[in-house]
């Protein structure tokens, strides 16, 4: 690839990225679908197959899956800066709202508005359309919508942290075993460009930070000397790297990581918490605004980069040897379990915590119902339906 090719599908991700970043509601789940629709369906950067490959990779790993799917993405269309792109473009604008939130409007409660109720209406559409466009693709069969179904139902029951990450290591290896025997697939070729070396690298420094950050803490506590960064660091590099499942499974242990420590009050962290469902990206940009309470725009900024390089490593430590154990038979087969258990996690998820959060009344689902007409019949843009959906939530609010 030429400088100037390398030049123009850098700023490709950057504004593709930057796009979905300002008009990605809903969560991380709903994130894959709009990822799906412009990443995929529209400018076929990777195929179907290779996109529910790394969705699924992306779901074994700790950390923002979302965030890590649109990192993938970005490695693989324009290598490591194109991933740094990626992340930028998708997380920048949900970083600024809610720093500004920190600074501007944290004696305000905003989690009764009107609005947000909306959005998060739009955001039952939006889970509703991909739960039904990746169970067509994934769980089409008896035995993967089997899967798909058995993981709704434990998911539902069971949710504790390590709830997801025990489905998907149960639905690979039932996968294992009931597709061990089917014809293969080749999974199409795909160039990942960065080394199994540097793969290794990133995944020893993921771990050496893990294990590294809160021996230096506890060091230079021991002498009075800590300060707030390297704490704030700590606190928010062991978030990003220890929660599987992201978005609200992380609120909790940021909460028991900020607020005993006195960085923030209670009624703040709810408050930032009710700011964070009304912005676009990923939920994980929280940190942004817990950062920002506690040591203004630079702890903004630290505890953003915190939160986030976990899952920068992993992805990149994963692709090189992703890239070949998806053509293994034996790899293709857990895949396929994995996905359609993935499939059923989304649709558990679409009734908790979306549906019981956002349908409270008759006229909610009548509002849901027309923007899931609007989505998938009416195939309006994403940033319209989520317009409409702020506007009916308002609405709602007001009768």
């Amino acid at each position: 690839m030429t400088f100037k090719e390398r030049l123009r599908a850098l700023t490709e991700v950057g504004l593709v990225s930057l796009k979905l970043g300002l008009t990605s509601f809903g969560g991380p789940i709903a994130h894959l679908g709009y990822f799906h629709n412009e990443y995929i369906r529209r400018r076929k950067w990777l195929d179907e197959q290779s996109y529910s490959d790394l969705m699924a990779l992306c779901q074994f790993l700790p950390g923002p899956a979302s965030s890590q799917v649109g990192i993938g993405i970005g490695i693989i269309r324009a290598g490591w800066l194109g991933g740094l792109m990626a992340w930028i473009g998708f997380t920048l604008p949900s970083v600024v709202a809610l720093t500004l939130f920190a600074l501007l409007l944290q004696g305000f409660d905003v989690s009764s508005s009107g609005w947000i109720h909306g959005l998060k209406i739009t955001a039952v559409a939006i889970v509703a359309q991909a739960v039904l466009g990746m169970g067509q693709k994934l769980a089409s069969d008896k035995i993967r919508a089997t899967i798909a179904i058995l993981a709704a139902a434990v998911s539902l029951l069971w949710q504790t942290a390590v709830s997801q990450i025990a489905l998907l290591a149960a639905a690979g290896l039932a996968g294992y075993w009931l597709y061990r025997k089917a014809a293969v697939h080749a999974a199409p070729p795909l160039a990942v460009p960065i080394s199994r070396r540097w793969g290794a690298a990133c995944l020893a420094l993921f771990a050496a930070l893990l294990l590294a950050l809160p021996l230096l803490r506890a060091f230079f506590d021991a002498n009075g000397d800590s300060g707030l960064w390297l704490p704030m660091f700590d606190s928010f590099y062991r978030a990003g790297s220890l929660v599987f499942g992201g978005g609200h499974v992380v609120l909790p242990l940021l909460e028991r990581e900020t607020v005993p420590a006195g960085w923030i009050g209670e009624q703040q962290f709810l408050t930032g918490y009710g700011a964070a469902q009304a912005v676009p990206g990923p939920l994980f940009t929280f940190a942004a605004y817990l950062g920002a309470m506690a040591g203004g725009i630079p702890g903004a900024v630290i505890a953003t980069l915190a939160i986030f390089l976990p899952a920068f490593l992993l992805v990149a430590g994963a692709l090189p040897f992703w890239s070949s154990l998806r053509n293994s038979p034996s790899a293709q087969g857990g895949l396929a379990g994995v996905n359609a258990a993935v499939v059923g996690i989304l649709l558990a998820a679409l009734y908790n915590p979306l549906w019981t959060t956002a349908i409270m009344e008759p006229a909610d689902l009548a509002l849901a119902l027309v923007l899931f007409l609007m989505l998938v019949f009416w195939k309006m843009p994403p940033w319209a339906v989520v317009l409409a959906g702020m506007l009916g939530g308002t609405l709602l609010a007001l009768v």
